[in-house]
């Protein structure tokens, strides 16, 4: 679970870098084609092609094609449709698609680990709960897309890390992850991109370096190593650990406004999840 938490604080800040420094100013899909292209940049040299095997190869690839490359088509898409509360508050059901994929995929039916999706759920929905306009049902699906895009590439990897070489280690394969991504990527830049909204001052650029070396690159190899080495309820639960993460970054770097008693009680619920996933970790799940 380190790996999680790293990351979680890892991409606490560079969520609010995005806000601070690119948001409105510098083209989504043109940051998101960059960040890939560097985290490619940094892993394709690490590859070993013949190690690694064809079938893990390309099942990397898919995993994430699925979980950077759609999932971003179908999140920068719904702005378009809704405002950045709902975005944020529609983004809060990724726990679930993911004990119920991982349930499906393992062909059983785990409650304890839907229970404690819920409860993370919960959390989030207290701390980012908001008034939504009317006439949201496209951004609404476009969102649960995301979401279900982000669900099915860890559940994928989950499934996919046992099949990859133990003698190569993880670094010399990881690149075949960003290369599946690449070309969604390229994609939605040439479909949906703003080529009148590229970055501009040495910031926006110092932004995307970092976006694309650390948070992406360094960001999604960690992700994905820690999603292979905890349960489906741990995993669930981190997924919404972000939300209040990023508030307190938010609030202690930039001092904008939170409210902290909702804050406390989503983070105190999410922390709550994770504890009750503990305290059944012991228990055998159903087969």
């Amino acid at each position: 679970m380190s790996y999680l938490v790293a990351v979680t604080v890892l991409w606490a800040f560079s969520f609010s870098l995005i806000g601070v420094y690119l948001a409105g100013q510098v083209d989504d899909y043109f940051a998101v084609l960059t960040r890939i292209t560097l985290a490619f940049a940094v892993f394709a040299p690490m590859l070993r092609p013949h190690a690694t095997g064809r079938g893990p190869a390309l099942g990397l690839m898919a995993v994430g094609a699925v979980q950077i490359g759609l999932m971003y088509l179908f999140f920068y898409q719904s702005f378009l449709f809704v405002s950045v509360p709902e975005v944020l508050l529609f983004s809060i059901l990724t726990p679930v698609y993911i004990t119920l994929l991982d349930d499906l995929l393992a062909g059983r039916f785990a409650p304890r680990y839907l229970l404690v999706a819920l409860l993370a759920v919960a959390g989030a929905g207290v701390i980012r709960y908001t008034d939504v306009g009317e006439n949201v049902w496209l951004g609404f699906a476009l969102m649960q897309g995301a979401n279900l895009c982000f669900a099915i590439g860890q559940v994928g990897y989950r499934r996919l890390a046992p099949r990859l070489s133990a003698a190569v280690p993880l670094h010399r394969q990881f690149g075949w992850f960003f290369a599946g991504a690449w070309p969604v990527a390229a994609l939605g830049f040439a479909l949906f991109g703003d080529r009148s909204a590229l970055p501009d001052t040495p910031v926006e650029w110092g932004v995307l370096l970092w976006l694309g070396i650390a948070a992406s690159g360094a960001g999604y190899y960690a992700w994905n190593r820690g999603v292979a080495m905890v349960d489906a309820g741990t995993l669930a639960v981190m997924n919404n650990a972000l939300i209040p993460a990023g508030l307190v970054v938010n609030l202690l770097i930039w001092n904008r406004d939170a409210d902290l008693l909702r804050l406390a009680i989503g983070a105190a619920i999410i922390g709550g999840a994770l504890a009750v996933n503990a305290g059944w970790a012991r228990r055998p799940v159903p087969r």
